[in-house]
C-alpha cells in the first residue's frame, strides 16, 4: 500500500508529534511505502497577522503540494494527522480533488472547540460544543486574544459550511469511545468515526518499579492539574516525587518547591524520552492530575508499557483508559485531598502496588501494542477505500 501522511508540526513538540512518528515508523517497518508531508507551525512566524489568518482558513501553497504528491507518488490513502494552523484545511480539499480516500487522525478536540481543550477559566467548558464559536471568540479562548480566536473560530465555521468535516473525510479515527462520543455530539457523522488508541513502539519493557518515588511526566499548564498536584504534595510526608516536564507555570511551580513545605519534590525539566522511560520503569506510580477532557495521552500508555500503574483525575477519557483498582486508581478532577489519599493508599499496600503493576503491563499487551494497532490501522485503511470505490461507483 502507498500512503501519504501529512502532518503539521507544532512549535512545542509534543505526543501528536510522537505518535505521527511512530504511526509512519510502523508503516514502514511493515513494507508499505509511506510520503511523509510535513508543515511546521514555526513558518507562520516571518508572516504578517493577515497571512497568519489567510493560511490558518486557506493554504494555497500546501493545497498544491497535496495536489502535486498525489499525482507524483499515486497513493490509495492520504492519511492526515495535525492540520492546523499552518497546513490548513485546504488539504483535505487537495486530496479529495485528486480522488485519494482521506483518513484523518482526532488528536485533540479542535474541529470543536477553539482552544482545542474544552478548558476555560480552570474548568471543563463546552459551551461551544455543536454550536457556532463565537463565545470562544468574545472569551479570547485561544491564546487569550479575541482577534486570534476569531481567526480559528472562522477557519471552523467556514469549512463547516464547505463541508469539509462532514463530506472531505472518508474515516476519522478518535483515540477514545469518550473522545468519539464528544465528536459525534459536535456534529461529525457517527459512521465515519472509529477508535484507535495511541501505541508504544519498541517496547520498553516493565521495569521493577523500586524507585520508592511517584512522577508525573507532561506539560506545566493549568489544564494538566499541577497546582493540585503541588497543593497534593503539601498533604504527603515520606513519599518523593520527580516532576518532568517545562511550560507556562514551571518558574512558578519551581519557586514553590524552592519555598519549602514540598518535602521530596524534584524539578527535572524537559527531559530525552529514554531517560523518561526510565524513570517510568523505577517509580511507584504515575501521577496524572488533568483537569481537562484528554484525548489519549502517550504517558498513560508508555506508563502501561513500563507496567507503571497510574493515578489519575476521574474526567473524560481517563475514567475509560484507566481501570480504577486494577490499572491504577482514579480521583476527584482537582481534589488535592483525594489525590493524596490515593497515593498514599497504594505506597502503602505493596501487594496491590504489584498486582496493578502487573495489570497495567498486561493492558499495554492487549492493547496497546504497535501489532495490535497495526491491525486496527488496516481495518481503517480498508474502511476507507472503501468509501473512495463507493464514491467512484
Amino acid at each position: 500500500m502507498r500512503v501519504i501522511v501529512l502532518h503539521t508540526h507544532y512549535q512545542q513538540p509534543g505526543g501528536e508529534d510522537q505518535s505521527f512518528a511512530a504511526e509512519v515508523a510502523l508503516l514502514q517497518e511493515k513494507g508499505h511505502e509511506v510520503r511523509v508531508l510535513t508543515f511546521h507551525n514555526r513558518d507562520l512566524e516571518v508572516l504578517s497577522p493577515w497571512a497568519q489568518a489567510a493560511k490558518t482558513l486557506w493554504n494555497g501553497q500546501a493545497y498544491q503540494e497535496v495536489r502535486e504528491a498525489v499525482r507524483a507518488f499515486r497513493p490509495h490513502i492520504v492519511h492526515l494527522h495535525n492540520t492546523f494552523p499552518f497546513a490548513s484545511p485546504a488539504v483535505v480539499h487537495a486530496a479529495k480533488a485528486e480522488g485519494v480516500p482521506v483518513v484523518m487522525t482526532l488528536h485533540n478536540y479542535r474541529l470543536l472547540c477553539v482552544n482545542a481543550l474544552f478548558f476555560r477559566e480552570g474548568r471543563v467548558c463546552e459551551d461551544c460544543l455543536g454550536r457556532l464559536p463565537w463565545r470562544g471568540v468574545v472569551r479570547g479562548c485561544y491564546r487569550g486574544s479575541p482577534l486570534a480566536s476569531g481567526v480559528v473560530a472562522a477557519m471552523l465555521t467556514t469549512h463547516r459550511a464547505l463541508g469539509t468535516w462532514a463530506r472531505g473525510v472518508d474515516v476519522y479515527i478518535a483515540l477514545t469511545e469518550f473522545a468519539r462520543r464528544k465528536f459525534m455530539e459536535g456534529g461529525l457523522p457517527a459512521e465515519k468515526i472509529v477508535v484507535k488508541p495511541n501505541f508504544v513502539h519498541p517496547d520498553p519493557g516493565p521495569g521493577e518499579g523500586k524507585g520508592g518515588y511517584a512522577l508525573f511526566v507532561g506539560r506545566l499548564s493549568p489544564e494538566k492539574g499541577v497546582r493540585t498536584l503541588l497543593r497534593a504534595w503539601e498533604r504527603l510526608k515520606g513519599i518523593p516525587l520527580k516532576i518532568v516536564g517545562d511550560g507556562p507555570l514551571q518558574a512558578e511551580m519551581e519557586d514553590l518547591v524552592r519555598g519549602g513545605g514540598l518535602e521530596g519534590v524534584e524539578m527535572l525539566g524537559r527531559r530525552p524520552r529514554e531517560e523518561v522511560l526510565g524513570l517510568m520503569r523505577e517509580a511507584g506510580v504515575l501521577v496524572f492530575p488533568s483537569e481537562c477532557y484528554e484525548n489519549f495521552p502517550m504517558t498513560v500508555a508508555e506508563a502501561f508499557a513500563c507496567g507503571l500503574p497510574v493515578v489519575a483525575s476521574r474526567l473524560g477519557a481517563m475514567a475509560g483508559i484507566v481501570e480504577d483498582g486494577r490499572t491504577g486508581l482514579l480521583f476527584a478532577p482537582g481534589d488535592a485531598e483525594d489525590l493524596a489519599a490515593k497515593v498514599a493508599w497504594l505506597f502503602s499496600h505493596p501487594e496491590e502496588l504489584a498486582r496493578m503493576r502487573r495489570e497495567a503491563r498486561a493492558e499495554y499487551e492487549a492493547k496497546y501494542t504497535a501489532e495490535r494497532n497495526y491491525q486496527l490501522l488496516m481495518e481503517i485503511y480498508g474502511q476507507a477505500l472503501e468509501a473512495g470505490h463507493r464514491r467512484r461507483g
